[in-house]
């Protein structure tokens, strides 16, 4: 186009980026190639909307597992709290401010003192989340009272609310809820963005790579995520202080999850500005029934229909003290049924424990179960038979009760034992003696590992004095290998728990520049050594040292454990290393809590075991063509298959925490009656919510099901 008179392009402001196209004729067809150019906004939204399925896919299924949505969730109530947690709330909801931290989310309109007063349900706290100003959510609430359930119930809320959106620009407004665990968190050492993001990058593949922790880092300065806190109440008082104090400034949406009296006490010493705290109420008697009947037929049992009755009559669900799992003597509710189902712990162990037409009813008999503990012990009692006993249309359990019931109960009461809810697989090798599995070992190594270095020995020398070195020596390697599984009774740190943690860029960068480095050198000094007159050829310098760039990436990151027990591999897997491990090396594994136990035992089982058995390889490959040029290709190949078979067994077996916990575990069977496939039956048990993955380690699902199994029958029967 042209001005008028004149010969000039016409000014629209519109530029136009692209290829030019003719067409000529009828029936042409116009072919245009577009180069898009992403720009860093259009990253991060990408970024954002996969993290936004993948977290949502993540808790649906966790929500399933933990029974939260199926077929309707528990109704969630809560109220402000009025305890001295927070501060004012005018503070959170930002009222004749001029400016406010956070603008309310796309579809919510903003939270005020006057919405708040009423309390609410699910519905009603997203809309304060959605809408609070200062963008910092406290929820609180006893013991075993829901707050993760609900917590988790308004994740999923607010994924589906932004997915909702329809327009791309106001979901990239609302921030992605990711829920994360406290624990392992040192604020004095490290940013909150900076932990949260290694924490994203560790746990979702999406941010793995190069640029993946940067891009996670971004999307939290933008405000782009919001992170739901569990488990301050699991920490110590005074890490908690320093938590709150380094969130204060967090440039994201906060939620935390504690316990009322944590709070309480953490508001001491450091108070978390402008913060809303909302308490978890207990369970209304009429939502316990409603729930329970949502899952019985449509013509419950007379039982059933007795027991629901009984809490359709209750009026209130007591004073907010008496909430669930809490001591009936210190506030009881008028009926201790009642006051026992003011939680979702105990109306889930309920529904676990008594089916469609089983006498349920039993339990409003109050000579019998005259408190709400009586009635919290008996269904803890019950928990983990109704667990493992065969439903119909459901598959045959893979353990008997009598078995599980055997195993958690031992398990409890080592935990107890140890002032601990953790149970860390890999401490397991100390809960048994070691002098069993010691002596068998030594036996197995000196006769499965001594017989190719006899051979070897007596093909040199086939003399008396050969075999009766040879046997020597094979007991003591036998005797090596087994002391050197028996550190492992000791509990040790988990050094790995993914490749990512061996393999960073550094250390694989140290490995390859020290093979090619040791290589070059011996291809350039030998040739010219005056007492060398057969030199041997340049590749078999580069054959000989490849074992020891690989050493090198093991001994400069957390592998270095693997390679400690081979000689001339183990050059630096001493304490004088620590500082270029220290800078070579992510943070660890086991303070970010950012994989389940059994992505652990896999990683153990499969790399390090991996790993220790190429050791062996690894010196093999180094002695045995040296061997072999010196002396002959038979003598090179038995010291090779000699150091292989050494070497493997010391760092691949004898050196790896899933193989002593595995043997252990088979100890345990003998003497203890648990079952073999120690790890698989914890997963199991985690499948059928008695216990819950929390990072690497493994916890019961309550603090109460874990004294109580610690008792033992004859104790918690009486």
């Amino acid at each position: 186009m042209t001005e008028p008179g004149g010969s000039g392009p016409e000014v629209s402001g519109n530029v136009f980026h692209g290829p030019a196209a003719f067409q000529a004729g009828d029936h042409n067809v116009q072919v245009i190639h577009h180069h898009a150019v992403l720009t860093a906004g259009d990253v991060l939204d990408t970024a954002a909307d996969e993290l936004a399925r993948v977290v949502g896919a993540q808790w649906t299924e966790e929500a399933a597992l933990r029974r939260l949505t199926d077929p309707s969730p528990l109704p969630v109530r809560w109220r402000v709290s009025e305890r001295k947690a927070v501060g004012r709330v005018v503070a959170a909801t930002g009222e004749g401010a001029a400016r406010t931290r956070f603008g309310p989310l796309p579809g919510i309109a903003p939270t005020t003192r006057a919405g708040l007063r009423a309390g609410g349900g699910l519905t009603e706290l997203h809309a304060v989340y959605g809408g609070l100003a200062s963008g910092r959510l406290l929820l609180l609430g006893p013991p075993a009272a829901g707050k993760t359930a609900a917590a988790v119930l308004l994740l999923l809320d607010a994924l589906a609310h932004r997915a909702a959106l329809p327009s791309a620009a106001d979901r990239a407004r609302v921030p992605v809820p990711v829920l994360l665990s406290l624990d392992g968190w040192d604020p004095a050492g490290e940013k909150a963005v900076d932990w949260a993001a290694d924490r994203l990058s560790r746990q979702y593949t999406l941010f793995h790579g190069r640029g993946g922790r940067a891009r996670a880092r971004r999307l939290l300065e933008q405000g782009r995520v919001a992170l739901f806190l569990d488990g301050l109440d699991e920490v110590t008082g005074r890490l908690r202080g320093a938590m709150v104090s380094a969130l204060e400034t967090a440039p994201f949406r906060l939620v935390l999850v504690s316990r009322a009296k944590e709070a309480v006490l953490t508001a001491k010493k450091a108070r978390l500005g402008g913060a809303l705290a909302l308490e978890i109420q207990p369970v209304r008697p009429a939502d316990a029934a409603g729930y329970l009947l949502d899952r019985l037929p449509a013509a419950p049992s007379p039982a059933w229909r007795a027991l629901t009755g009984r809490l359709l009559s209750e009026t209130g669900p007591g004073p907010v003290s008496a909430g669930p799992l809490a001591d009936p003597l210190t506030a009881p509710l008028a009926d201790p049924l009642a006051a026992a189902l003011a939680g979702p712990l105990a109306i889930a162990l309920l529904r676990d424990v008594y089916g469609d037409d089983d006498p349920v009813d039993e339990l409003l008999d109050t000579a019998r179960f005259p408190t709400a503990r009586a009635v919290e012990n008996h269904l803890l009692d019950h928990a983990v038979a109704a667990a493992y006993t065969r439903r119909p249309g459901h598959p045959r359990p893979r353990y008997s009760a009598r078995t599980a019931e055997r195993t958690l109960r031992h398990i409890a009461a080592r935990l107890t034992e140890e002032g601990t809810r953790d149970l860390r697989w890999w401490h397991v090798p100390g809960w048994t003696s070691r002098r069993p599995r010691t002596i068998a070992v030594w036996i197995v190594s000196a006769v499965v590992c001594g017989t190719p270095g006899a051979i070897m020995a007596w093909n040199v020398s086939p003399t008396p004095l050969t075999t009766v070195v040879g046997a020597l020596g094979a007991v003591a390697g036998g005797h090596a290998i087994a002391r050197r599984l028996a550190r492992f009774d000791v509990p040790q740190p988990l050094s790995s728990a993914g490749w990512r943690d061996i393999f960073t860029r550094r250390t694989v960068g140290s490995g390859v520049g020290q093979w090619l480095f040791v290589a070059t050198l011996l291809c350039l000094v030998v040739p010219v050594v005056p007492l060398i007159d057969d030199a041997p050829p340049w590749w078999l310098w580069y054959l000989v040292t490849l074992p020891l760039g690989f050493s090198e990436v093991l001994v400069t990151g957390r592998g270095y454990e693997i390679v400690s027990g081979a000689p001339f591999l183990s050059l630096g897997t001493g304490s004088h290393y620590d500082p270029v491990r220290e800078n070579h090396s992510r943070p660890s594994v086991l303070d970010t809590r950012s994989v389940g136990p059994r992505d652990v035992w896999r990683h153990h089982l499969g790399l390090r075991l991996f790993l220790g058995l190429l050791t062996g390889l690894a010196l093999a490959l180094y002695v045995g063509p040296i061997v072999a040029w010196a002396q002959s290709p038979l003598q090179g190949v038995m010291f090779g298959v000699t150091a292989l078979v050494w070497t493997g067994a010391t760092c691949g077996l004898a050196g790896n925490l899933a193989v002593a916990t595995t043997l252990t575990a088979v100890q345990l069977h003998y003497e203890e009656g648990t079952p073999v496939r120690l790890v698989h039956f914890l997963e199991d048990a985690r499948r059928r919510n008695l216990l819950r993955a929390t990072g690497p380690v493994y916890q019961f699902r309550h603090a109460r099901l874990q004294e109580r199994l610690a008792l033992g029958e004859g104790d918690a029967a009486g």
